[in-house]
């Protein structure tokens, strides 16, 4: 790698806010010795501009000799992230490869196929005529040979060990701040009836311990390979049959990974269990701390690394839990732009809204939402549900306040297509919205305002979340929430001349501040410190409604929506 070329690697034609000396701080990180830098930026930093100038800093083939790594890696969890870089003129060089069910068979016949259902998976010996020009394949034939591969984090995840994507100088991991999540998330074995076509053959035992999970998961394994013989020895399988196909070969995979760490003496991964406590019932093998997934799928991927956030609030903690040593490790801290006025915080705490206070405070927040609209009559809002369940509570309490006229909601399926017609609507709707805190970007008139229904701790009730409690690991389960919290502020203010507010309305966020206000930007804690109750009309339905029914609409000053399947649980942080 090459740092001192930082500055001359940056995309664009000048510098905006603190990006010239990110750059400086960045490459006198790496000058250091440092092979892993986190860059803490806050929204509007351009934080893809300085991925691409880090990236820029890989040896290339000029460069190297024989035996030495080149290029880089731009990897993002988010699918919606990786659109936006795909669309920036700034960053064309940065070539984009994705998964294969992204992209069509081109043969005759086929052309509504996705390529990993094409006859080359379905019939066995199939010798494709065309396979060189199969946008799958030429798209990562080209990606391999370019400066800069671009992906999500999934896809460099499952290539890791692969000869077409091997290792590089440089991996670059942009909005990295839950890397450790999202590495649990991948390693994670559901045993069900959506994973395991044969589930109703299996005699599920009552799983008490892991080594009762080993002994399960060797007879789940061997069904499982017993079936893709099944299916092997068809000469031509059905699209379903090639999915069944690839997702038992999947899951025999982690079955071995997962025993084999688990018999480890020297694996840091801890693994628990879940199954519910009835009859038949799926199992869930999950590991914590996967420190040994994350040095084969990443680790193992790159000599340097630039993970990019604005929420990576802690870095020892952080280290922890990805498998990092901390001296090996640089944190640079990027300045905020945005003038604080411009992202005021609100308090209309109108209680807690655990699950027993629920009932009793959602009422309020709902009346509390009616005056907020009253305030901002003709300008568009969203609403952070937190869950389905709240959701529906919600838009039930505002349709009987008579405001259900502005209100919009989506569900698990559709959750992509409502968003785009809310955004390209010029009404100004509020959108109920479920786990939308992050990869939501709503500049200018797209969104004005939010409110925050629900302080967004983890569950207690997941195994892994309740065996960090009972190793009291609570400035994890606080910084955890304060994160997500920090992302949903800054879905409404998008650039410096940006500007829309945040309303708390669960009391326990305020709670959430004072307990995790040692982890906070001091970007963020401007707007803690500021935090005040506005003034807001007296509740009146007919009034919130007032630019409806004078037909006032305003139309946004910018729309940049798209829509994905949504299939897929992986297919965007949203899921």
């Amino acid at each position: 790698m090459y740092p001192a070329r930082i500055t001359d690697e940056f995309p664009a034609p000048s510098y905006r806010g603190n990006q010239k000396q990110a750059l400086a701080d960045i490459r006198a990180a790496f000058e250091r010795g440092k092979d892993v830098v986190l860059v803490r930026a806050p929204t509007g930093s351009g934080k893809s501009l300085l991925a691409r100038s880090i990236a820029g800093c890989a040896r290339t083939a000029g460069e190297a000799a024989a035996e030495q790594v080149i290029d880089a890696y731009y990897t993002t969890p988010q699918v919606s992230q990786l659109d936006d870089v795909a669309e920036d003129a700034l960053l064309e060089d940065l070539c984009v490869i994705r998964g294969k069910n992204n992209y069509d068979c081109i043969l005759p016949g086929e052309t509504d196929t996705p390529v990993n259902q094409a006859p080359c998976v379905r019939e066995r010996k199939f010798d494709c005529q065309v396979k060189h020009r199969c946008p799958y394949f030429s798209d990562r034939a080209i990606a391999s040979n370019r400066r800069i591969a671009a992906m999500t984090l999934a896809y460099f995840m499952q290539t890791a060990g692969s000869d077409v994507f091997g290792k590089r100088d440089v991996v670059v991991i942009d909005e990295a701040h839950g890397l450790g999540e999202w590495a649990e998330m991948y390693a994670t074995i559901d045993l069900s009836p959506q994973s395991i076509p044969m589930w109703n053959d299996i005699d599920v035992p009552d799983i008490d311990g892991l080594d009762e999970a080993v002994a399960f998961t060797e007879r789940v394994e061997h069904l499982a390979e017993r079936r893709v013989k099944e299916l092997r020895q068809k000469a031509e399988l059905t699209g379903e049959e090639v999915a069944e196909r690839d997702s038992l070969n999947t899951l025999r995979q982690d079955l071995g990974w997962f025993r084999e760490d688990y018999t480890d003496t020297e694996s840091a991964t801890t693994w628990v269990v879940d199954q519910a406590d009835s009859e038949h019932a799926p199992v869930t093998i999950k590991p914590m701390n996967p420190e040994r997934y994350l040095k084969h799928t990443v680790w193992d991927r790159g000599n340097r690394f630039a993970l990019l956030s604005a929420t990576i609030l802690n870095k020892e903690a952080f280290c922890a839990n990805v498998g990092l040593d901390p001296s090996n490790v640089a944190l640079v801290e990027v300045g905020h732009t945005f003038p604080v006025e411009n992202r005021p915080l609100y308090d209309v705490a109108q209680g807690k809204m655990t699950y027993e206070h629920r009932d009793d405070t959602l009422p309020d927040i709902a009346r509390t939402i009616v005056r907020i609209m009253a305030r901002h009559t003709d300008e568009k809002g969203l609403i952070h549900c937190h869950s389905y369940a709240i959701q529906e509570q919600l838009k039930e309490l505002l349709d009987d306040f008579g405001v259900g006229a502005r209100v919009r909601t989506h569900d698990k399926e559709g959750r992509d297509g409502a968003l785009s017609a809310w955004k390209r609507s010029d009404n100004p709707d509020v959108f109920l919205s479920v786990k939308m805190e992050e990869a939501l970007d709503l500049e200018g008139d797209l969104c004005r305002w939010q409110v925050l229904c629900k302080a967004p701790y983890p569950n207690t009730r997941d195994s892994r979340v309740a065996r960090r409690l009972e190793d009291d690991q609570w400035g994890w389960y606080y910084r955890t929430a304060l994160r997500t919290v920090i992302q949903a502020c800054g879905r409404v203010v998008r650039a410096p001349d940006d500007y829309g507010a945040t309303y708390l309305a669960d009391s326990s966020l305020l709670d959430l501040f004072d307990r995790a206000e040692h982890d906070m930007p001091d970007w963020f804690r401007a707007q803690v410190d500021r935090l005040s109750q506005p003034d807001l009309p007296r509740f009146a339905p007919d009034q919130a409604l007032s630019a409806l029914s004078s037909g006032t609409k305003r139309r946004h000053d910018r729309s940049r929506s798209r829509s994905g399947n949504g299939n897929h649980p992986l297919s965007d942080v949203w899921d």
